[in-house]
């Protein structure tokens, strides 16, 4: 065990001078504050911090003379009058490397801002001739490659609106998503590789595409037949039963979307006009579509990569992620700051568990970022990643990050912060994370974000500091939601949010802040743990259990219900090659009543061959806390929101 806050590492002098969060406070006039004076004012007057947001950046716009903040929440707007584009912003540059991608079969592939914007301009005029416009949305059934950032730009270029969902995703997970925005083009891959297998998604395809009316236009990538015929997608077409599958609407592929060159012109917006969809997990009902803006993502992007990932010009940004995960719309944004997405199309254990890794050593990346379960894989498997001289930084965000994975990173890349970061798809950011003028203690998120009023609320609605309480915020930050789409009278976005605490964000995590501003993040507070009065996230449970090597996953349940005791249940997923006895049973047992308390010894521990997940890769507590209470396990989860609906039938009262 590492003792939390355990001191990890600490900021030279030289790494504090050369933050780009330094250089923004010179510009401000405040070099001499503290983080926290920072911090404080930039919650307390949004308005002049948002502006120097704008200004330090110098936003390609019309500023327009509207107040900065109006209203308050749910109903706050930013920028009245203010027209913006995504896409203009993020294309601004004209010379170097815009974006390398990799794939898991080997391929390579660079594209020079130059060569971006000219595809980006060609898919535009194709968008275009397909009749796509302003506010129409065009939908992308896409693995993490180039054509998906390419067809995203050019989308919000034409003031349009893009979503998408990773091709791993099954047809009526898809479909539940995309029929509810009522897309007028559809691009799609014919498949994608993964962990050394290659999986045909033609017939898929063809199935969403008909469960689609509004389509004009199907458009295929031939991602998997072009490989094979060694040739780029972008010069392969689809083949002649892909034409003759989809029910309706033109057929074309890449190569005939990209034809025609065209100008690359841009459609200024309104700073809360759609940029992009994306959608909760769905798990429990119909995934909520979550629109967000273009001016919120684009100035809460700027200020997030370059002061807490400190990202800029000449950086290589990497964070393992699909299409599907709102990390995939924090990678792109690489390019509002002039620093180059790493794209990567693959498993992360394939051929081995250091595949990430090598990636990062091979591209040179400065700044690498995964989920945390990552991490704690690499210290299970004895890993030693090297060849990162240029790596400045390392993101970790999915779920909480024990202080066993701080001091793995301090111990095998010395010199390297860890940054734990936290947030949402809601927000498409993190509310909580490092910057380069932090120390990185053990298990302990350093700071608030600038500009998230982000306080703990005890069961009274009080905020409280050094203890646990649930994530709120208490003023509003412009990456917040516009809007949910289909929600006419704003009923389901209210009660996605602010139904339990009047004009407060209720996030659903637990976190307790420190007197310093840093903070700890426990869990979804709707899968607390309670045993005689003693509150506890779950993430502290899950650090004991899957410390042990024979433990290669876990899922903790407390079935207790107001005023009535239940059992705390264990579930656990075994390592390759290891048995489940009595030796590990009380050697976990004593572990979790020395390490939490006696109340946290389970009542049962349960064998089950997996533990079952969000696409995403979050732990489902919720539904399997449902299941052993009594509803069906066909109403407890939607299985096409899961990666691995299979073992849902292993949970059981």
């Amino acid at each position: 065990m590492v003792a939390e806050g355990a001191l990890l590492w600490e900021p030279t002098g030289e790494v504090v001078s050369a933050a780009k969060l330094t250089r923004y406070l010179e510009w401000l006039g405040r070099s001499g504050a503290s983080y926290e004076e920072v911090w404080q004012w930039s919650v307390d007057r949004p308005e002049e911090f948002w502006t120097s947001i704008w200004d330090y950046f110098d936003v390609v716009g019309e500023r327009g003379d509207g107040p900065v903040l109006s209203g308050e929440m749910p109903g706050a707007t930013w920028f009245a009058g203010a027209e913006v584009n995504y896409a203009e912003n993020a294309l601004r540059r004209t010379e170097g490397t815009a974006l390398v991608f990799v794939s898991e079969d080997g391929a390579r592939q660079e594209l020079t801002h130059a060569e971006l914007r000219d595809e980006v301009a060609r898919v535009r005029t194709g968008l275009a001739r397909l009749g796509v416009t302003r506010g129409d949305r065009v939908a992308g059934y896409l693995p993490n490659i180039p054509q998906a950032l390419i067809a995203f730009l050019a989308t919000a270029s034409l003031g349009a609106v893009w979503s998408a969902g990773s091709p791993d995703f099954g047809v009526p997970s898809i479909v539940d998503r995309f029929r509810q925005i009522e897309p007028k083009v559809l691009i799609a891959v014919d498949g994608y590789h993964y962990n050394g297998k290659t999986y045909d998604r033609s017939d898929a395809v063809n199935e969403i595409a008909a469960e689609l009316p509004t389509l004009r236009a199907t458009v295929w990538i031939p991602y998997l037949s072009a490989a094979g015929e060694g040739r780029a997608p972008q010069e392969a077409e689809p083949a002649a039963a892909h034409a003759r599958s989809v029910p309706h609407g033109e057929v074309i592929g890449w190569a005939g979307l990209r034809a025609e060159a065209g100008p690359l012109e841009f459609e200024r917006v309104p700073f809360g006009h759609p940029l992009w969809i994306l959608y909760s997990s769905g798990t429990t009902g119909l995934p909520k579509p979550i629109v967000h803006g273009h001016g919120g993502v684009l100035l809460e992007h700027l200020k997030s990569l370059a002061f807490h990932q400190d990202l800029g010009e000449g950086d290589v940004f990497f964070w393992y992620t699909t299409t599907g995960w709102m990390m995939w719309n924090y990678l792109v944004g690489a390019l509002l700051v002039g620093a180059t997405p790493v794209l990567y199309d693959g498993s992360a254990t394939h051929p081995s568990p250091a595949a990430l890794w090598r990636i990062a050593a091979s591209e040179k990346v400065t700044y690498f970022g995964v989920g945390a379960p990552y991490i704690m894989a690499s210290l299970k498997a004895g890993l030693h990643p090297d060849g990162l001289e240029r790596l400045r930084g390392i993101g970790s965000t999915g779920s909480p990050l024990p202080p066993e994975g701080f001091a793995w990173v301090a111990a095998e890349l010395p010199g390297t912060p860890i940054g734990s970061f936290s947030g949402g798809t809601d927000v498409c950011t993190g509310f909580v994370g490092a910057t380069m003028l932090h120390p990185i203690r053990a298990g302990i998120i350093p700071c608030r974000s600038l500009g998230a009023k982000v306080e703990s609320y005890d069961p009274k609605g009080e905020p409280v500091i050094g203890e646990v309480g649930e994530l709120v915020l208490t003023r509003p930050m412009p990456s917040m939601p516009v809007m949910f789409w289909n929600d006419p009278d704003g009923r389901r976005y209210f009660d996605s949010y602010f139904d339990v605490y009047p004009g407060v964000w209720r996030h659903g995590d637990w976190i307790k802040i420190n007197e310093d501003g840093s903070c700890v993040i426990y869990g979804r507070s709707d899968s607390t743990l309670n045993r005689g009065g003693v509150r506890m996230g779950t993430s502290e449970f899950y650090r004991v259990v899957e410390r042990f090597d024979e433990i290669a996953d876990s899922l903790v349940i407390d079935t207790g219900q107001l005023g009535q005791e239940g059992s705390l249940l264990l579930y656990v997923t075994l390592a390759e090659g290891a048995e489940f006895g009595e030796r590990l049973e009380r050697a976990l047992c004593a572990a979790l009543r020395q390490e939490l308390s006696p109340r946290h010894v389970p009542n049962e521990i349960r064998v089950v061959p997996g533990i079952p997940r969000t696409l995403s890769g979050k732990k489902l507590e919720v539904p399997v806390r449902k299941i052993l209470l009594g509803t069906p396990v066909e109403e407890a989860a939607n299985p096409d929101a899961m990666a691995n609906p299979e073992v849902l039938r292993h949970f059981s009262p």
